[in-house]
């Protein structure tokens, strides 16, 4: 379905009533070098983006079996811990310290916590009808919050006839075909829930949820729904820290390994990580002892580091194996319709037909490397180039996937003044927590789902670093 053809005058009108509702209701983020009274409204589409209605129910439905597949990579460490074994050699500065980091949590001595969180997103491309994963992410998933507000914001352009192109004041769609994601309830249940079992269920312990933040960090809101909705409707407060105010701001109980916020002897349930990521979180020594402390804690983690490390893309390259992914779930047919060929760029057999095609043919592909938060990858004429500027035994910390090809369509994009007019692509994420120990599954959902579009001239897609826009789906 074409956008509206709107007057220069209905247009305005439009993105002011945009830009309002977004500001009166936290669709925003903080521009760069920000004041904290200083935020703007999040990039987001103007309209609402068609979506295939079946491939929107095809990713939900998928979605708990990813989660479970996970949990059972997690709970099976063995196999997990072989890979990132031999990954951690080639991706030492990141990857390799995040792994000796578990190592050394797991040799030393302390009261263990059995229980792990995931807040998890599978992302998805759609070819001819068909979801393609695009990765799934198990550390520091982000635009829960909003998500949800991007939603809203469309139906309430939609219901005040806001883009009703003969003035008229009429709904442009049904209020079916706009399902607005849960997200922030999601997010704040799976959070809940953990605090909860971290208090044997009683209701009238009172225990806090630390989020680990980036220092500087612009996507603040996105963030603190998550947070007011937890205090709102479970009374679970949560306090912030970065990774660099770890050990000033906590101390842990050489007895109990608890851990609480130094000054106010809150006890913290639950450590949500929204930041640990990428290398450039950990800009100190101390900010990796930072990490190695909230893993020795009695505190629940979301995620742990093994359950952090299990978002790998070789792990992703390697689950494609049909006979690997069968041994830890039984829906495995349902989950493989998913993938697109991924290739180790190893001395296997497939890792040796990925680099001969990442030469011969590199427009058809996308190198990724084991990092998160955008602006990473390498795509097309450009991996030729970048395999030959590092030695080839680097080569094996990265993967070879096959580029999804997603139909275009025509929207519009509002970022800061500007309002861009180009065919866009969507990429659809689901949002999934599950609470779980080393042996058993305690709690498994879908918590809502995220749009996000770029414009088609775009490889990367990442909101808060600049490629992308929050979106919601108009189904179709």
């Amino acid at each position: 379905m074409s956008i509206p053809q709107l007057t220069a005058q209905q247009e305005a009108k439009l993105v002011l009533n945009l830009q309002q509702w977004a500001l009166a209701n936290s669709l925003i983020i903080y521009p760069p070098n920000h004041q904290p009274f200083q935020p703007v409204v999040a990039p987001v589409t103007l309209y609402p983006t068609p979506f295939s209605k079946k491939a929107f129910e095809d990713a939900n439905d998928v979605q708990l079996a990813y989660n479970e597949l996970y949990v059972k990579i997690v709970q099976e460490r063995e196999f997990l811990v072989e890979v990132l074994e031999e990954l951690s050699q080639f991706d030492k500065d990141f990857t390799g310290r995040l792994y000796s980091l578990y190592k050394e949590s797991q040799a030393s001595s302390g009261v263990k916590q059995d229980l792990k969180l995931g807040l998890f997103r599978s992302d998805y491309l759609v070819e001819e009808e068909q979801i393609k994963q695009v990765e799934f992410n198990t550390v520091s998933v982000s635009f829960g919050g909003l998500s949800s507000k991007v939603g809203q914001l469309h139906e309430f352009l939609n219901e005040i006839g806001a883009y009703d192109a003969e003035n008229k004041g009429k709904k442009l769609h049904k209020s079916e075909d706009l399902p607005v994601s849960k997200s922030i309830k999601g997010l704040a249940d799976g959070l809940a829930t953990a605090d909860l079992h971290y208090n044997g269920k009683n209701t009238d312990k009172k225990t806090v949820v630390l989020v680990v933040v980036q220092e500087g960090e612009r996507n603040v809101f996105d963030q603190r729904l998550l947070e007011f909705e937890l205090l709102a409707t479970h009374g679970v407060k949560s306090v912030r820290f970065s990774l660099s105010e770890i050990e000033s701001k906590t101390y842990v109980d050489p007895k109990t390994s608890k851990i609480y916020v130094r000054g106010t002897d809150e006890e913290i349930s639950v450590v949500y990580f929204r930041s640990g990521y990428a290398p450039t979180d950990f800009k100190t020594e101390a900010d990796w002892k930072a990490r190695l402390i909230l893993e020795n804690s009695y505190a629940i983690k979301g995620p742990d580091l093994l359950t952090q490390l299990a978002g790998a893309k070789k792990i992703q390259q390697i689950l494609t194996d049909e006979t690997i992914l069968s041994k830890f779930i039984t829906t495995s047919p349902k989950l493989l319709n998913t993938f697109v060929k991924i290739y180790p760029m190893d001395d296997t057999e497939l890792g040796l037909q990925g680099k001969k095609l990442a030469f011969e043919t590199p427009e058809k592909y996308v190198l990724k490397p084991q990092r998160e938060g955008g602006g990473n990858n390498i795509y097309k004429s450009d991996i030729p180039t970048f395999l030959k500027s590092i030695d080839e035994a680097e080569w094996q910390g990265y993967i070879l996937m096959e580029l999804i090809n997603p139909a275009t369509v025509v929207n519009k994009i509002i970022r800061n003044e500007s309002l861009l007019s180009n065919e866009i692509i969507s990429e659809l994420g689901i949002f999934g927590t599950v609470l779980f120990d080393s042996k058993e599954v305690l709690s498994n959902t879908n918590a809502g789902w995220l749009l996000r579009s770029k414009f088609a001239s775009s490889n990367e897609g990442g909101v808060a670093a600049g490629f992308g826009a929050v979106d919601s789906v108009y189904l179709v």
